[in-house]
This record gives structure tokens, C-alpha cells and sequence, in this order.
């Protein structure tokens, strides 16, 4: 639970559990502040002292997710002389102050949580006290720089958490799965499922599709090239005119072939420029004209671009950039294909070495990454919490 403290000048505040001795409380109050044990008076918001240092802050009425403290002081507080100033380095010159440092870890429950996960024989140490915590502390090593990466993970990753945290309150929306704007369409008679993409400048079909359509016959193989950008596809040539229909609009429509398409047809910016068509996501339809063609739902989809079964970072669907295409005997083309990674082995080991990072064992960071679905973030947030 977290414990205000109310002195006469200042509050503290300090992450406690209520089984937690008042003695400890104080010891606690003394590493802060630099107030003796014997000079501190602690009490409840309702005037009950708590004067037995043996008994736990449960046992007085303090338990929940929160409570208050008064301090006062019986005597001044001490002034720190000259030799007890900090230093550029850390001087534990004696037992007190090691149990100090003790008090402090064993007050804060994330940090021995994090403790149990990274390094159990230290966290035992604080538990117990005596001369192994000091010979433990002792023999750490400041200027470890594995150590140091891992803080500073650990602090990155805090960040990210919150970042996540800000998203999922403020924008669930970028959470979930988008699908590609496809409508229905007919090509020569013949029923397809049109990708409609801004992004790509001209209209193009697969070769399979164009022989389903029966308007293979018709390409012209002097526009055949290669189209180039991210990826390279090869253009096989040009249909020039075949007639498409939407809903009720019969239109006439000019095709780029090219090979190793993942979808049969692309409506382009070509066609949507030349007929003024307009892509209206509020009421979710492409208007050409005063015609309108509705945007096909998930589950009418082809089975690629439907939403995977853990739609998780690093495994989410993303478009690739519109390709900037050149043909050696005819105008340029581009495409816009919509892709999914998918994860691998060496993703996974990452993910996991990351949790490794953080203080999680390897089984324990496979563990939480099974039950987040391979999200990295949420099996971080489960590690921490």
C-alpha cells in the first residue's frame, strides 16, 4: 500500500506492505531524513499513537491501498556535519547504514518483486538481514556494464510501458486490426474482389485472374517491363480497354498484368482520378457519381487480409509503400500489396532476451510471453505488475 507520511515541513511517501513493523517504518523515516528512531512520534489521522515499535501497521487500522502518518519530532533534527556529507562515491561506513539500505528495498514491494525474478539470493538477503546483505552489496560491482544495459532497459522499457498505458486509455482505436478497403466487382461477367489502394497508380490484375476473366487474349506484351520499389514484379504487358461493372456502373477500364501479385485486381488512382471517385470512409462505401459501392466487412474478405488470431506488436498487418515502377517498352506502373509478417524464431528470442533484460528468467519470460500472445509490451506490463 502506499504510506503518506505528514511531517511539520514536508510529506513523504513510500510504498509499504501493512504487515510492516512500526519499527521499520521509522528506521525508514531515519534513512530519509536523517531524524532518529527515538526522536520520531508517529500517529494516525484519527490520534491514535503508534507507540508499540513491535507491532505492525495492520494491527493499527492501516491497511487498503493507502493511509496517512503524522510525524513530529521530540527533538531538533540533526544537522549533517561536514564528514557525513555524500561524497562523488558511496561511503557505508557502518552497520546502520547498511540496514538502512536494507529497510528501504524491503519497504518497496515492486522493486523486491523485480528482485525475486532477477536475482533471488539478494532479495533473500534483504529478507533476512544479517551480514550476507552487506557481503552481497559489497561485492556488486557499480561499473558493471551488463548491469548498466540492463538498467537502462529497464528504464526504456518503463517509458514504453507508459506510452502503452497513455495509447490504450486515450486511443484503444490503434489497437485493433484494420481491414483493406475491397468491393465487388465484375470483370468481363466474372465476379472479383476488387483491392481498392489510392496509393498505387495504375490499375493492374494477376495474370490468373485476366485468364479467368477471359481478357488474357487481349494484352499487348510491347508494354511489358518491370516494375521496381519495394520488391520488383514483372510486368507482362497492358490490356488497354475491358469493361468492368460496379454495382450498377459499366465502365470501361485499362489493366497493367503483372506477375507475383497477391491480389487479382487492384483498383488504382488511374481509374479513381479519371472517374472522380471518391473513397468515403464515414459511411464506409467508394461514390462514384451518386452511385455507391459499400466496402466489403472482415469475414467477406479473402482469407489473407482477414485479422490474424493475435493481431500483436510486431505481428501486425501493415501496406508496403507504393512501388515506383519502370518498364523497358511502355509507361511506368505501381503497386501497393498489403502484407503480414510472419513471426519467427529469431523475433522470439529477441523478445524473450528483452524480458531476460528487464529480470525475468528464460522460462519465466517464455512463460509470460505464451500468455501475451507474443506481445513483448504486455508481457513486460505482466512482469512488472
Amino acid at each position: 500500500m502506499r504510506l503518506t507520511i505528514i511531517a511539520p515541513e514536508s510529506v513523504y511517501e513510500h510504498e509499504v506492505d501493512p504487515s510492516m513493523e512500526v519499527r521499520d517504518v521509522k528506521a525508514l523515516i531515519e534513512a530519509e531524513t536523517g531524524a532518529s528512531v527515538s526522536s520520531q512520534t508517529l500517529s494516525t489521522d484519527s490520534g491514535v499513537a503508534l507507540i508499540t515499535e513491535d507491532k505492525t501497521l495492520s494491527s493499527y487500522g492501516l491497511t487498503g491501498t493507502g493511509a496517512t502518518l503524522f510525524l513530529t519530532f521530540r527533538d531538533p533534527r540533526p544537522v549533517p556535519s561536514s564528514s557525513q556529507q555524500p561524497s562523488d562515491g558511496v561511503s557505508l561506513s557502518s552497520d546502520a547504514d547498511f540496514e538502512r539500505m536494507r529497510l528501504q528495498a524491503l519497504g518497496d514491494p515492486n522493486l523486491m518483486n523485480q528482485l525475486r525474478q532477477a536475482n533471488p539470493e539478494f532479495a533473500a538477503a534483504i529478507q533476512t538481514g544479517g551480514s550476507r546483505f552487506r557481503d552481497l552489496l559489497l561485492n556488486a560491482d557499480p561499473y558493471d556494464i551488463e548491469a548498466q544495459k540492463k538498467i537502462e532497459e529497464a528504464i526504456r522499457m518503463e517509458a514504453v510501458l507508459e506510452n502503452m498505458q497513455h495509447a490504450m486509455e486515450f486511443s484503444p482505436e490503434s489497437f485493433g486490426h484494420v481491414t483493406m478497403l475491397y468491393i465487388n466487382v465484375e470483370v468481363n461477367g466474372h465476379p472479383v474482389k476488387a483491392f481498392v489502394d489510392s496509393g498505387a497508380q495504375t490499375t493492374i490484375i494477376s495474370p490468373e485472374c485476366a485468364e479467368s476473366c477471359g481478357i488474357m487474349r487481349l494484352i499487348d506484351k510491347r508494354f511489358a517491363g518491370v516494375a521496381q520499389g519495394v520488391g520488383t514484379a514483372k510486368i507482362l504487358g497492358r490490356i488497354h480497354s475491358a469493361q468492368i461493372k460496379l454495382d450498377k456502373l459499366f465502365l470501361p477500364v485499362a489493366f497493367s498484368v503483372l506477375e507475383g501479385q497477391s491480389v487479382d485486381l487492384l483498383f488504382g488512382l488511374d481509374m479513381l482520378k479519371r472517374h472522380q471517385a471518391c473513397i468515403d470512409l464515414s459511411t464506409n462505401t467508394l461514390r462514384i457519381g451518386a452511385t455507391e459501392i459499400p466496402f466489403l466487412s472482415e469475414h467477406q474478405l479473402p482469407i489473407k487480409d482477414r485479422a490474424p488470431p493475435h493481431d500483436s506488436a510486431g505481428e501486425a498487418s501493415a501496406s508496403t509503400a507504393p512501388v515506383a515502377s519502370s518498364s523497358t517498352a511502355g509507361p511506368s506502373t505501381s503497386r501497393s500489396t498489403a502484407q503480414t509478417p510472419a513471426p519467427d524464431n529469431s523475433q522470439r528470442s529477441r523478445d524473450i532476451d528483452t524480458l531476460v533484460g528487464l529480470g525475468a528468467t528464460r522460462d519465466h519470460a517464455a512463460q509470460l510471453l505464451e500468455a501475451a500472445g507474443g506481445n513483448v509490451d504486455v508481457a513486460a506490463s505482466m512482469l512488472f505488475g
